[in-house]
């Protein structure tokens, strides 16, 4: 009999700087979803430890939801898949988690350096509006945000479809 992959969604983002609680609240949206039992949608919020050590807890993909800044329109949504070789002979000091701060890449890094493995790792994001310090107080999403979340929602389930039929077509060939 074929298992299913187990799938994390991880929801990133500070609820008091504006459009960094994207991945808060596209993951809040998630969980009332009707998701496959192997997927555990989790808001993180910027508890860095604890998305390290639910890494460690074995899961085959994890999908990260983040507000992303590179550059594009506000509310622009991206996947993206990063080079996880990046992560090998990486030091403590480098992969040193900021307890008000979450950096998915800095999670990795831990986990790596803890002796943890990851399966396939995948970025949701989503070009934030407010970017940086004058965000700081200011709840909720900037319109373009906001209008992007239903959109993020659908893209992250089509992830997760994309990786259980990649499971399926690995699993019987």
């Amino acid at each position: 009999m074929m298992t299913q992959p187990r799938i994390l969604i991880a929801g990133i983002g500070n609820i008091f700087l504006g459009d960094d609680a994207f991945g808060c609240e596209v993951a809040r949206r998630l969980m009332t979803r009707n998701l496959p039992e192997n997927v555990r949608v989790v808001d993180f919020g910027i508890r860095g430890f604890d998305l390290a050590y639910a890494l460690m807890d074995g899961y085959d993909a994890t999908v990260f939801i983040d507000a992303t800044p590179r550059g594009d329109a506000p509310g622009t949504i991206y996947v993206i898949e990063p080079d996880l070789d990046e992560f090998d002979g990486l030091d403590a000091q480098t992969a040193a988690v900021d307890t008000h701060n979450m950096n998915p890449l800095k999670v990795l890094a831990m986990v790596k350096t803890l002796g943890g493995t990851f399966g396939k790792i995948i970025l949701v994001g989503c070009e934030p509006f407010f970017t940086g310090e004058e965000d700081i107080g200011f709840m909720g999403l900037s319109e373009p945000v906001e209008a992007a979340i239903d959109e993020a929602v659908k893209v992250v389930e089509s992830v997760v479809a994309k990786i259980l039929i990649e499971n399926q077509s690995h699993a019987s060939a």
